[in-house]
């Protein structure tokens, strides 16, 4: 009987210290994370279909804006470009005061589509022509996720929007 519970006392002992060692530090787990989001990254990138979410904005003659609580969103495919995004700053020619024109929305196949990878992430400019303005688009994107978006438009001030970019959400059939 004995021998019995030496025996269970170490196996038990054994199976405690194997369980602890098999925890993996936060570290390692951050490591596996960031590794993780990279693999999703270069999946997005490569597809060329993704959309950007801005967080906040940063124009030349405003201060940083929060656009938590304002929908945005720009949709990247290789065929088309989509874009949803708030503007503040100056218009020049080709504008209306207080007219219908709210924003940055235009949409339009993409004159040019460039991915470049770097050290630390992607650079993709894109070229649109919306209806009434041509929109240079340079989006940067790091493996982290973290991206900025810098449009620069023939009749406005050039703006940056910093967010994340993410998978195309399905639109919903009616």
């Amino acid at each position: 009987m004995k021998t019995y519970k030496v025996a269970m006392v170490f196996l038990l002992f054994f199976n405690v210290l194997t369980g602890f060692s098999q925890e993996k530090t936060r570290k390692q787990l951050r490591i596996e994370k960031s590794i993780e989001k990279k693999k999703e990254i270069e999946k997005l990138i490569d597809a060329k279909e993704f959309q950007f979410v801005a967080r906040n904005l940063n124009s030349q003659t405003f201060r940083m804006v929060d656009l938590s609580i304002i929908p945005n969103f720009i949709q990247f495919k290789p065929d088309f470009i989509k874009s949803e995004m708030p503007f503040f700053g100056r218009g020049f020619s080709g504008l209306g005061y207080g007219g219908s024109d709210t924003g940055l929305k235009f949409e339009g196949k993409p004159e040019k589509f460039v991915v470049n990878k770097q050290k630390k992430g992607y650079q993709i400019d894109v070229a649109v022509k919306g209806q009434q303005d041509f929109f240079n688009i340079t989006l940067s994107v790091l493996f982290e996720g973290s991206s900025t978006l810098t449009i620069i438009s023939n009749n406005r001030e050039s703006i940056s929007y910093f967010g994340e970019i993410s998978p195309l959400e399905e639109e919903e059939k009616k």
